[in-house]
């Protein structure tokens, strides 16, 4: 059961990130490249940002269901979950914004 929950939130996070790659995408220009192209550019990165955080998403998932009881008793499941969730999509953030600019985009101002 366990693997289908956490196939389910893989889907999710991956229709959801399909989603915002749209209004992602408008926050990087480069000379001579439209939309379209800069929209594909956020999704290549953004593959690549969630490849490389899958692993430590998942290691980080299986610690705490084996020790749901500790941390329950502890009283940080929830603080720990979150700091988990926030330094995932952190490290996610940079390796977009360095496969961005790899691919000659820079982010516009805000």
């Amino acid at each position: 059961m366990r693997r289908a929950g956490r196939s389910a939130r893989a889907v999710l996070a991956a229709l959801l990130l399909a989603g915002c790659a749209g209004a992602a995408a408008g926050a990087w220009s480069k000379p001579g490249a439209d939309a379209t192209a800069t929209a594909d550019a956020y999704r290549d990165c953004a593959a690549l940002a969630e490849t490389a955080t899958r692993t430590d998403a998942q290691v980080d998932q299986d610690i705490a269901a084996s020790r749901a009881a500790d941390l329950q008793r502890a009283s940080i499941m929830r603080a720990q979950a979150q700091q988990t969730a926030e330094t995932g999509r952190d490290r996610a953030a940079a390796i977009v914004g360095s496969c961005m600019e790899a691919k000659g985009f820079t982010r516009r101002p805000q």
